[in-house]
């Protein structure tokens, strides 16, 4: 039985108070042989103790721990088991798998008294008004998604070190745009600027080694406009920008809770996606009123305007397939501009398409390269002149702008030789472009149902019955004059 120190105390206790030695013993829960030995020692057990410096058994190890030293020394970042695993295959029947823990154990020890010293943090004083940090963070572990598809995206992140307030936007890639657009929104929603604006060593804000500027023009451009100063991280070093990377954590974790307690990861709308996040958002600040205000009080006036988050490109020469290419990606426009030169405005989510001095189309931006975004009506002119150039086109999939307009196309390949299926396909993708694509996608369907053969007259037929219906009258409701309640109530008095 192990007597402990508070027994002891106990026992010098009642032996002051009955001078017994018996009856001290059995009330402190001990022997009495055992009392009169701490008694005349006096010290506590704990006082008493032995420390164990000495081996039990022999070190397994000895004969090998030199080399597994050697390997530590080459490279400390070697696992214990890697090397346990290696000392297995080279000695057969020498080490027991029982044997990893105290292999372990002596691995620890060595890094803890001969390994290569650790990398410190140092913990900062933060002041308020003074630093922001910001990154982007990948949501696709969430598993989210939109309309039942998948909603592959990442947020840009915003913090402020000193109260931790933060802030984010859905963005789909690292680009120049998403920062300017993600920063821009979150010093308006602060309603304030920030002395220095940190970032990791992204390329849409810093350059890389060797060049002679340390950022990026536009990224210079962005912070003068706001009056901050730009600050970076040293290269490999994710811990120096700590705040918004520890915020990424704890964000994406609140993001996953809020997703369960919802009970679905599955959102109508992106807007819908939105308005969760931005609620979320609010939830995490509602703590940070008091130390935000702080922050406040210091900030520094934002400009009279944001800047246009985008980049120009141009002047761009529309080829003669009324195509424009853009950061290897290639775009449609109208082929009236066919041979022309445009300027391009590249925006994070979309681009514009400007020519003399007027934007002439608005077109999503695509993700990556290689790709490439073809409007039937840009070019359906051109091919029902020249039906003969549909079948082997390049860009023929984005001439079937729903699948049902495939369908009709293969049933007109089914009753018609390639090049009179071709003419009446793209006769009616021209009344598509006319008309209206819904309309036209509701009389195939129609005409699908119903099981006739499909054609353009069959279509453009169908198409003037649904105009021809009667339209619902437009009934108006005259505005109240309110002079006439102020009548009745003197009818009332009469």
């Amino acid at each position: 039985m192990v007597i402990s120190d508070n027994q002891v105390r106990r026992l010098r206790k009642l032996m002051e108070r009955h001078k017994r030695l018996n009856m001290s013993a059995a009330q402190a829960g001990m022997d009495e042989k055992t009392a009169r030995k701490y008694l005349k020692a006096g010290k506590l057990p704990s006082e008493m103790s032995v420390e164990h410096t000495w081996r039990t058994r022999e070190d397994p190890f000895e004969q090998v721990w030199g080399e597994a030293k050697a390997f530590l020394e080459l490279n400390a970042g070697l696992e214990a088991k890697t090397i346990f695993d290696y000392f297995q295959r080279s000695y057969p029947a020498r080490f027991s798998e029982g044997q990893l823990r105290t292999f372990q154990r002596k691995v620890k020890l060595w890094r803890a008294t001969e390994g290569p010293p650790k990398e410190v943090f140092f913990s900062q004083v933060h002041r308020p008004g003074y630093l922001c940090e910001s990154d982007f963070t990948y949501m696709y572990e969430l598993g989210i998604t939109i309309g039942g598809q998948p909603f592959d995206h990442l947020i840009y992140h915003f913090v402020l070190t000193y109260s931790n307030w933060e802030t984010g936007m859905i963005c789909f890639s690292e680009s120049f745009e998403s920062l300017s657009a993600g920063f821009q929104h979150a010093v308006w929603q602060l309603g304030g600027v920030p002395e220095v604006h940190q970032t990791d060593r992204m390329t849409a804000a810093v350059h890389r080694p060797g060049r002679p500027e340390e950022f990026t023009r536009r990224y210079t451009a962005l912070m003068g406009h706001y009056g901050i100063s730009a600050r970076k991280t040293q290269v490999r070093a994710p811990n120096e920008n700590g705040d918004v990377e520890q915020r990424h954590h704890r964000f994406k974790r609140a993001v996953d809770q809020a997703l369960m307690l919802r009970g679905s990861r599955e959102f109508v709308s992106r807007g819908e996606y939105a308005a969760f996040i931005e609620k979320l958002f609010d939830q995490l600040n509602s703590s940070r009123h008091g130390r935000l205000a702080e922050e406040r009080a210091l900030l520094r006036r934002l400009p009279d305007r944001r800047l246009d988050s985008c980049k120009r490109l141009g002047p761009l020469r529309v080829t003669a397939g009324s195509l424009v290419r853009v950061q290897n990606n290639s775009y449609s426009v109208h082929s009236r501009l066919i041979g022309e030169q445009v300027e391009v405005r590249l925006f994070a989510e979309h681009l514009e398409v400007w020519y003399a001095q007027r934007c002439v189309e608005s077109i999503p931006r695509l993700r990556g390269q290689g790709k490439h975004y073809v409007q039937y009506r840009h070019v359906i002119d051109s091919l029902v002149r020249k039906p003969g150039a549909f079948e082997n086109y390049r860009y023929r999939a984005d001439m079937f702008p729903t699948s049902r307009f495939r369908r009709a196309y293969d049933e007109l390949k089914t009753h018609h030789v390639l090049r009179k299926a071709a003419k009446e396909y793209l006769k009616i993708l021209q009344l598509a472009a006319d008309v209206g694509e819904l309309l036209v996608d509701r009389c195939l369907t129609d005409l699908e149902r119903s099981e006739e053969p499909t054609s353009f007259e069959a279509v453009r037929e169908r198409v003037g019955e649904l105009d021809e219906q009667p339209k619902p009258h437009h009934i108006e409701i005259p505005a109240v004059d309110i002079r006439r309640y102020d009548e009745l109530l003197e009818v009332g008095h009469a």
